[in-house]
Parts: structure tokens; C-alpha cells; sequence
């Protein structure tokens, strides 16, 4: 068989690619090992989503009272809420391979390598292994869960994040090692549904690569919620118990330990490149990640790597946009490399989080000269009559040129909101263009346009 071109993974790079590339009417295949839509579909971006709606719903119905509702004693549903993420992403998988059908691509299961001379070697479900051809091959196998040393995951009591997603039984107590966003956002699950958490941090802060303020925000709400923080801790090793494991750990109070019935590995992910034909080939890695220039190819001509493989931010939109822009470079069309300072980031916890561009801290070490701009959502309307008033927006703005530097933003529905700080800035707006354009009252919105205003020193309603 030979095609135009041939994608190894179908998460949200290799799908997202694949579709571009037929609708510039390349004849294309796409080898999966396992479910369509990846990671992302099927164990991480989507059904994460429809358990922490669950646990927003269950909120809900927890504070009906404080609404004027009385809803009764409602309680959470375990097996119910992880069947209802489990469809949810198998729907979400099957509308992958409608996609794949309608756009006349080739869906050829099986686990890909790449061999020299543009072809890739399939091994099949059944055992069989086969080769074929292409023009051009795009490596886009995503990461899984990383594995501390001293913390090997068994899928029993201590899991990946995997795992948590199919629990058999709630667990009673929880411990999270590790404050990304598949950290906090099963801290915010579990706790909401009465499993007690304890998240362990070995840097100083909660979601370290955050503005410290929403750190500090997102630690408030959460020791709020019950949730015990325990950051600037490392973990030095563990036992098993009778009813769960033990975690040691180390911080600047001296050693301690904790115990719960169930331990969540959540430290961060590695690329999957091992054992794929890299070396075979003869394609460049450096520090765990495929090497590719600024349209994603590598050092060896006709192969390309986008995604969770290559060295960029592990986000799903970052893949796709790299699948769209790779392929389009290889159809001709010149397409302008991604910007990845305008990369936004979310993380779907209660207050939600979403930030674009450099902080505060990385704004003034850039030597740039700042205004920063702050409005809290208890000054907002909106979020007041959502009784949802934690958290506020932050703006950073360059005093000389009154270009937006960068936003982060903590509360209710931020991670929608973020998209306009991300659009003005793709279009080079000022801040001054932000401030003038007029926000739909009541919303949580008007937080942008009042946040801007307070670096200008021209807040209204604070």
C-alpha cells in the first residue's frame, strides 16, 4: 500500500492532521493501537470533564439551600458517575471514526514504527505485521503517565491517572502526589464527591507553572474545600498498609508521614518514543523528545513529529495545531509557525484556572516595564448572583508599547473567557483596545475589561 501520507496516533495531533491532509486531497492512513481520539478522548481531556461536571452538578445540589432550592438529600453516585464519563468519551471516539469515514481516511489498527526508506511496519491485533508506504510520515504517539522511581504504579493502590478514571470503589482517602492539572483537577473531584485528599507538592506552590497569585488563590479555595495541601514536600518513599500505603516525605518541618486507601501518581507525563523505529531511522532525540524544526520535521527527510513527542507544551490544541501547520507546510501553503507564548493554558478545577502568555514574575525578568491590572469576582455582579465569587483576572500590559504581555485568571468559566485575551493578542491588540471594547453586562466577562482598567489606574467598580 502506499500513501501520500501516514500518521502514527490518532489523539488530538494525529486526527487533527489527518483530516487537514484529506481535505488538501492527500491520500492519508492513520495507525491506532488502541481508541480512536487517544489519550485525550478516551483517558484524559474528556472524560476528566464529564466526572468534574458530575462533581459540579453534586455541588450544586449540596448548596441547593443557599439558592432558595431545596433538593433534598442528594448524594453522589460513584459507578453512575464513572459510567457517565466512560460514554461520554466513547461517543466522543466513535465521532472521531465517523470523521475518519467522512473525510475517507484509512483507520489501520495496529501498534506503528517507523522503518528507513518512508515506511512504516504495522503490527496487528491479530499477531500479523505488515508494511506500507508514504511521501510523508508524522509520528504523533502521545506520552503516558510518568513514574517515580520510588513510586512504581501497581493500578491498585498507588494509580495513574488512568485508574482514577475507573475506580471500582470511591475511596475514602486519597493521596495526590504531584499539582499539575491532572493533579488538582482529581483533587477537586474526589473531594467534592467526600473522598478526603491530600495533595503533595515538592515544589514551593500548587500548579507551580502559574502566576503565583492564582497559587496562592487556588490554595485558599482549596483549604477551603477541605482538601489538605502540602507543598515544598518531597516524597522519600512508601509503605504498604493493611488499608492502604503509607507516604514518607520531607519538607522544611522534618520528615512526616500520611496514609490514605489509595494513592494518585500524578507527576507529570513522558513521550512515547521508545521502541517506534527512531533509531532504525535514524531520527534525532534530545532529552526524552523528537527533534523537529519550526514545521515539524525531523532531521530525516519525509518524517515529521508533532504532539506530546516533540518538545512544546503537552496540550491537546497545541497537537492539533501542530498536525494543521505540519501539514500544510507539506501541501505548500507556507503556513506561519505557531507562536507558543500565545499558547493558553486550562485547568478545569472549581475556581477554574487559564492564563496566556508570560507572568508577572516572567514579565519583569524579561525587563520589560509593567502595568498590572487586577479585578476579583467579588466586585463582579455576575459572579456574585452565581454565588461564585472566588478568585479575579489579572492583565499584564508593556507600559511603553501598551502591548498584552499576558492574563491569568482564576473563578468560575475562566477557561472559556481566556479566549479573548488569546484572539487580541493573536491580532496585536492593545490594552487600550481591550478597555474600549464595550463587555456584555451582567458577565463574568467585564472582569477582563475591569482588570485592564485598573492597570490604567481607571477601574469603575472597585
Amino acid at each position: 500500500m502506499k500513501y501520500d501520507i501516514v500518521i502514527i496516533g490518532s489523539g488530538p495531533g494525529g486526527y487533527v492532521a489527518a483530516i487537514r491532509a484529506a481535505q488538501l486531497g492527500f491520500r492519508t492512513a492513520i495507525v491506532e493501537k488502541e481508541n480512536l481520539g487517544g489519550v485525550c478522548l478516551n483517558w484524559g481531556c474528556i472524560p476528566t470533564k464529564a466526572l468534574l461536571k458530575s462533581a459540579e452538578v453534586y455541588n450544586y445540589v449540596k448548596k441547593a439551600v443557599q439558592y432558595g432550592v431545596i433538593a433534598g438529600d442528594g448524594r453522589a453516585d460513584f459507578d453512575a458517575i464513572i459510567q457517565r464519563s466512560r460514554k461520554v468519551a466513547q461517543a466522543m471516539s466513535r465521532g472521531v471514526e465517523f470523521l475518519m469515514n467522512k473525510n475517507k481516511i484509512q483507520i489501520i489498527p495496529g501498534t506503528g514504527s517507523v522503518l528507513p526508506g518512508k515506511k512504516v511496519k504495522i503490527l496487528h491485533p491479530d499477531g500479523l505485521e505488515s508494511q506500507i508506504d508514504a511521501d510523508h510520515i508524522i509520528i504523533a504517539t502521545g506520552a503516558r503517565a510518568r513514574q517515580l522511581p520510588f513510586l512504581p504504579i501497581d493500578g491498585k493502590k498507588i494509580i495513574g491517572y488512568r485508574q482514577a478514571l475507573i475506580l471500582k470503589k470511591q475511596p475514602e482517602s486519597m493521596i495526590i502526589v504531584g499539582s499539575g492539572a491532572i493533579g488538582v483537577e482529581m483533587a477537586y473531584f474526589y473531594s467534592s464527591i467526600g473522598t478526603q485528599v491530600t495533595i503533595i507538592e515538592y515544589l514551593p506552590r500548587l500548579v507551580p507553572l502559574e502566576d503565583e497569585e492564582v497559587s496562592k488563590q487556588l490554595e485558599r479555595s482549596f483549604k477551603k474545600a477541605k482538601i489538605k495541601v502540602l507543598t515544598g514536600t518531597e516524597v522519600t518513599g512508601y509503605e504498604e498498609t493493611e488499608n492502604g500505603v503509607k507516604i514518607l516525605y520531607k519538607n522544611k518541618k522534618g520528615e512526616g508521614q500520611t496514609e490514605a486507601e489509595v494513592v494518585l501518581s500524578a507527576v507529570g507525563i513522558q513521550a512515547n518514543i521508545e521502541n517506534i523505529g527512531l533509531e532504525e531511522t535514524g531520527i534525532a532525540v534530545e532529552k526524552g523528545k523528537i527533534r523537529v524544526d519550526d514545521m515539524y520535521r525531523t532531521n530525516v527527510e519525509g518524517y515529521y513529529a508533532i504532539g506530546d513527542v516533540i518538545d512544546t507544551p503537552a496540550l491537546a490544541h497545541v497537537a492539533s495545531a501542530e498536525g494543521i501547520t505540519c501539514v500544510e507546510n507539506i501541501a505548500g501553503l507556507r503556513p506561519r509557525p505557531i507562536n507558543y507564548n500565545n499558547i493558553p493554558s486550562n485547568i478545569y478545577t472549581s475556581p477554574q484556572i487559564a492564563s496566556v502568555g508570560y507572568t508577572e514574575k516572567q514579565a519583569i525578568e524579561a525587563g520589560y516595564d509593567i502595568l498590572v491590572g487586577k479585578f476579583p469576582f467579588t466586585a463582579s455582579g455576575k459572579a456574585k448572583a452565581a454565588g461564585q465569587t472566588d478568585g479575579f483576572v489579572k492583565i499584564i500590559i508593556d507600559k511603553k508599547y501598551d502591548e498584552i504581555l499576558g492574563a491569568h485568571m482564576i473563578g468560575a468559566n475562566v477557561t472559556e473567557m481566556i479566549a479573548e485575551i488569546v484572539a487580541a493578542r493573536q491580532a496585536e491588540a492593545t490594552g487600550h483596545s481591550l478597555l474600549k471594547s464595550v463587555h456584555p453586562h451582567p458577565t463574568m466577562s467585564e472582569a477582563v475589561m475591569e482588570a485592564v482598567a485598573d492597570a490604567y489606574g481607571e477601574v469603575i467598580h472597585l
